[in-house]
């Protein structure tokens, strides 16, 4: 059963018959926003349910099978998940950016042997939630890399990180017995869930190839291996979902040229498996992120720097007319480009347990849908790059979505993204920001980005707004915001809002004001827990439209995030 949880803040302040939780208080100059729920602006695909993480046995532990069962219940829409790791050898014991499933190995006389256990854990966990996998075929299996190479340890930073093999990252020795090993996994997921379930899902080729560390082949043994997985995958199911190439920023040298290169093979290229012109190719796919710095002891976003790379990939997609309407999936789109750097470690990830990644997300998840608009290209989603780490410290600053079973501020902006359904409409702010100029310049003048995102479903209206600026500092007036909401039922509607802000949605202050424990107790963890979920700003309360129309005034904190929602 799908169910969201809210927890009521009171008292509140209500000054006006629309207005909520205080009003106009500081001297910050206030903000126009205007929402007109008779401007269609088309559908709105839900790009925010697609999250994933490196460790994929992470999936069917304790606090990794806790988090997916929130997610599954953010909304009615299917949650997609995608993961690393999913062919890679070992013995199942993850660590910091390893895991493995020792899908694959071989007999003394070098024939396959297979071994469905650990992915089918982690893909029933999936299925049982009614999650759909966003199925990324790698790494490469230690007995079919061309170079296995030596036992070694990726992050030495992390003590408890398993030793593993070097090869992972190779080209196959075999590219027969690879498709063969891509074809036994699709035709087996066929078996286990069902022909029409598994047409459901996407099926991805590799990660990042463009760098080194992820793909240590050429580019062109890249595009043999997409060739030979593509071509697997669809003699297992033809009607299968298939794509890539999965590489860093399109705005980056690599990623750019990598791009490129693949999509002109799969146009006008010679397929490597059946010799000639066609390669499948269902989805593109490719990364962007954004590039924070430490200055002055504060941390500074760059959203431009994310919105650029988002920007660049729609173009080069949108330039080739044969693809420019497939499905774009952004693989990975996040405020920078490691998750399991811990904030200890790198004080420039000190953002991410505070309200600062709730509200970066809200306003790059609205720029992205502006930019997929703006390129007229197919944007099917954006992955959100977190998810938890297994037993470490409370908060230590990983980027993740809760921290040993308390969700964190961030994941209430999803709970807010699962209440918009229907179709995007209008809204329009007075704020000076808007995508192009934070693609442009991200926001790092004295203005914030103080904007609005809409939607109306037959019997409700949902706002999200958001008061974000790059620098990681709260220490100023909330903004007074006013609403105008036209196009309303001309009958009573119920008006509720919900808000993240420092005192409010938000696990990391309660857990600040208990002495931040490591060891909290079973009372104090049921309040981390309560903390930890979307918060009315006030209690609901009845209005009634003049014309169409109302209007709604409160005050909004910096990094702060609220939804009004209206229902009919």
């Amino acid at each position: 059963m799908r169910h969201l949880i809210f927890l009521k803040f009171l008292p509140c302040i209500t000054l006006l018959a629309t207005s909520l939780c205080g009003y106009g208080q500081g001297k910050i100059t206030p903000v126009s926003v205007n929402v007109n729920l008779l401007q269609n602006q088309g559908t709105l695909p839900p790009i925010w349910a697609f999250f994933g993480y490196d460790e994929a046995n992470y999936t069917y532990m304790k606090d990794g099978s806790k988090l997916l069962t929130e997610l599954a219940s953010l909304s009615p829409v299917s949650i997609h998940v995608r993961c690393h790791n999913m062919l890679t050898s070992g013995n199942g014991i993850p660590g910091l950016k390893w895991s493995s499933t020792n899908v694959y190995t071989e007999d003394a006389n070098g024939r396959p042997v297979y071994d469905w256990k650990i992915i089918d854990s982690i893909f029933d966990t999936y299925i049982k939630r009614g999650m759909k996998p966003l199925a990324e075929i790698g790494f490469m299996p230690e007995a079919l890399s061309a170079n296995p190479g030596s036992v070694t340890s990726e992050a030495t930073a992390d003590k408890k990180n398993p030793k593993h093999y070097s090869g992972w990252a190779c080209p196959p020795k075999d590219y027969k017995k690879w498709a063969e090993l891509v074809y036994q996994w699709v035709r087996h997921s066929v078996r286990r869930y069902g022909k029409s379930e598994v047409e459901s899902w996407y099926w991805e080729v590799w990660n990042e190839p463009d760098l080194t560390f992820y793909w240590k082949g050429t580019p062109g043994e890249y595009i043999k291996l997409y060739d030979y997985t593509a071509d697997a995958v669809k003699r297992a199911l033809p009607t299968a979902k298939v794509g890539g190439p999965e590489t860093t920023s399109p705005d980056g040298g690599s990623g750019g040229d990598y791009i490129r290169k693949f999509l002109t093979h799969v146009v006008s290229g010679i397929n490597n498996v059946t010799g000639k012109r066609g390669v499948p190719l269902d989805f593109i796919s490719f990364h962007a992120k954004g590039f924070p710095k430490l200055i002055d002891s504060v941390v500074w976003m760059n959203m431009g720097n994310q919105l650029r790379s988002i920007d660049k990939g729609f173009e080069i997609v949108s330039s080739i007319p044969s693809l420019k309407n497939l499905p774009i999936i952004i693989g990975e789109s996040d405020p920078e480009g490691c998750a399991a750097c811990s904030a200890d470690l790198h004080p420039e990830y000190a953002y991410r347990n505070s309200t600062m990644y709730a509200v970066y997300t809200a306003a790059a998840m609205s720029r992205t849908y502006d930019l997929a608009k703006k390129r007229a290209v197919n944007l099917a989603g954006a992955v959100t790059w977190g998810f938890e780490f297994e037993n470490q410290p409370y908060f230590r600053g990983f980027r993740d979505l809760a921290t040993n079973g308390i969700d964190k501020p961030v994941l209430n902006v999803f709970r807010m993204f699962g209440m918009m359904r229907g179709n995007r409409v209008e809204a329009t702010s007075s704020s000076m920001q808007n995508y192009m100029t934070i693609r442009d310049s991200s926001v790092r003048g004295k203005e914030p980005d103080v904007n609005a995102f809409a939607a109306k479903s037959p019997n409700s209206a949902t706002v999200m707004l958001w008061n974000y600026h790059d620098k990681n500092d709260i220490g100023f007036p909330p903004t007074p915001v006013s609403v105008t909401v036209t196009g309303l039922p001309k009958q009573r509607v119920l008006l509720t809002q919900y808000v993240i802000n420092k005192e409010n949605s938000n696990s990391f202050t309660a857990w600040k004001n208990m002495g931040s424990p490591q060891t909290p107790t079973q009372d104090q963890y049921k309040v981390l827990e309560a903390a930890g979920q979307l918060k009315e700003a006030c209690s609901p309360k009845y209005i009634t439209p003049v014309n169409g129309e109302t209007k709604v005034d409160f005050d909004l904190e910096r990094q702060g995030v609220t939804l009004l929602k209206i229902t009919w």
